[in-house]
């Protein structure tokens, strides 16, 4: 673990996408913008019989967030194709995915590993002339799993690799 004692920054990080059958990575690090990092637990409240003043929590099923990646949109067109190939019956578009926070000398701090990835939605740009803005498209997909990884790690497993105990 790091002894850093400073937050890490946001704006710089890079996103690899790789699918089996298409052109990998897609699009490595072309991302202005990311979210949907998340994992939440829905724990099941059991209220026991004459435990009036308390309740016992136990572990309920884990959800992953939905990732949404934008960028300047260009002449780049693989993430439409792996959208469309996704779409046609029969086709494993599944991806992984990783998105990598990098510290302001650009060294390695954390990586997100996403399974099986799955894209939802494709948003072209909107259209103003009078802004004069760069046009930004937009992905969404979901994934299966969430894994956090420190640099020349293997991932964070039920706390251990993280020194954080059971």
């Amino acid at each position: 673990m790091s002894d850093s004692p400073y937050p890490f920054t946001n704006f710089n990080f890079s996103v690899e996408i790789s699918v089996p059958g298409l052109k990998s990575p897609l699009c490595k690090a072309s991302f202005s913008d990311c979210d949907g990092l998340e994992m939440s637990m829905e724990p099941k409240t059991v209220q026991e019989g004459g435990m009036n003043l308390q309740q016992t929590h136990l572990v309920g099923p884990v959800r992953y967030g939905q990732l949404t990646l934008r960028r300047g949109m260009t002449d780049n067109l693989d993430l439409w194709k792996w959208f469309l190939y996704a779409a046609q019956p029969g086709h494993i578009a599944a991806a992984q995915g990783q998105v990598t926070l990098m510290d302001a000398a650009g060294q390695e701090r954390i990586t997100f590993v996403l399974a099986d990835c799955l894209p939802v939605k494709m948003r072209g740009p909107s259209f103003n002339a009078k802004d004069g803005q760069v046009a930004i498209e937009e992905m969404q997909l979901v994934y299966a799993s969430m894994e956090v990884r420190l640099p020349g790690s293997s991932g964070l497993s039920l706390g251990i690799s993280a020194g954080i105990g059971v």
